[in-house]
């Protein structure tokens, strides 16, 4: 009796591990199908939200617009533009770092604006580089010194003259502090070796109205002075560029005005939070991609004095880092500071 009732106990434990590991095993494949359901998913299946660290209506927003524009059409799903303007791009970079690395919130930043913030403002939340999974450029574009028509200042010289004789006369408007014509200007008057007085406004298009009105002496300005400066409402004294921009032939750099070694360009890219999946990553990439070699995109951002430009997200991944370290020695040599 004893016996049996050993047998017994030990083909009902044998029992119950048996099941507990088919259960185990079923758990198991039922998680892996699921799983891949979900890869299995096409990207995106809703709307994709394409965040810019500007406001509304200057040229940030006209870039991110023609992209998401394009990328709607490829992904037939809804591409939004939702400017987050504030603290030199970082308010909008923060916000991205921290939604869901699943490919629906995607960023427009600016190379120059977001390799310099890690340097100009502290406890940032994100990390320029490590905090965000690289997709890839969209446009590169020069920067452009202009002054009012009326303005007596005919040159890049006679600018430099002008601030030499009045150590702190002279006015210049930028699209907010840490952005990349704050830094491309500090840098030449670090060259230039003249005192400058900085006006910060809450984007470009505020900044060139403030240019545009006589409210200051000059300004860095992107692509979008072209057309005042083809009006004539602006007068063109340089390109930040180390080669003359296309669309102002007659305008010298930066450099050969005397300040070799001169160079500033300013870069789109596209950037995903950190921890996307790399399928994803790939799938962004690959429409982003496609929408830049767009004729009609290409001819578009033309129009608007920008080259469109791509590139692999390893290779904008090393780009980023490169250009972190660069403006951070500048932005230590030059004593910034977040305003």
């Amino acid at each position: 009796m004893r016996i049996t009732n050993s047998l017994d106990n030990r083909l009902r434990r044998v029992r119950r591990g048996f099941a507990t590991r088919v259960n185990v095993i079923l758990f198991a494949l039922a998680a892996s199908m699921l799983s891949q359901a979900v890869i299995a998913q096409p990207f995106p299946s809703r709307p994709v939200r394409l965040v810019v660290p500007f406001p509304p209506g200057g040229s940030a927003e006209a870039q991110a617009r023609v992209l998401a524009q394009k990328l709607q059409e490829i992904w037939e799903q809804p591409v939004v533009i939702d400017s987050k303007p504030g603290a030199g791009t970082t308010l909008a970079a923060g916000f991205v770092a921290k939604a869901p690395p699943d490919g629906y919130t995607l960023m427009m930043a600016y190379m120059l604006s977001h390799a310099s913030a890690v340097h100009l403002y502290r406890n940032l939340p994100f990390d320029a580089v490590g905090g965000f999974a690289p997709v890839s450029l969209v446009v590169t574009q020069p920067l452009v010194i202009a002054v009012p028509a009326a303005s007596p200042l005919r040159s890049l010289d006679e600018l430099v003259q002008a601030a030499r004789a009045k150590p702190g006369g002279l006015t210049y408007a930028s699209s907010g502090t840490g952005a990349a014509p704050h830094l491309a200007t500090e840098l030449f008057r670090a060259q230039a070796a003249i005192d400058l007085v900085h006006v910060p406004f809450k984007g470009s298009s505020p900044a060139l109205v403030a240019l545009l009105g006589n409210q200051v002496d000059f300004g860095m300005q992107d692509a979008a002075v072209l057309t005042a400066v083809q009006a004539g409402k602006l007068r063109a004294l340089a390109v930040t560029t180390a080669g003359r921009w296309s669309r102002l032939p007659d305008v010298p750099t930066i450099a050969e005005r005397g300040f070799a070694g001169y160079e500033v360009t300013s870069s789109g890219m596209v950037l995903a939070p950190a921890g996307t999946p790399r399928e994803i990553v790939a799938a962004v990439h690959a429409a982003v991609a496609r929408a830049i070699a767009a004729p009609d995109v290409r001819e578009r951002y033309a129009a608007m004095g920008y080259d469109s430009v791509s590139s692999t997200p390893e290779a904008l991944t090393a780009m980023m880092a490169t250009e972190v370290d660069k403006y951070g020695k500048i932005i230590r040599a030059l004593g910034l500071k977040a305003e």
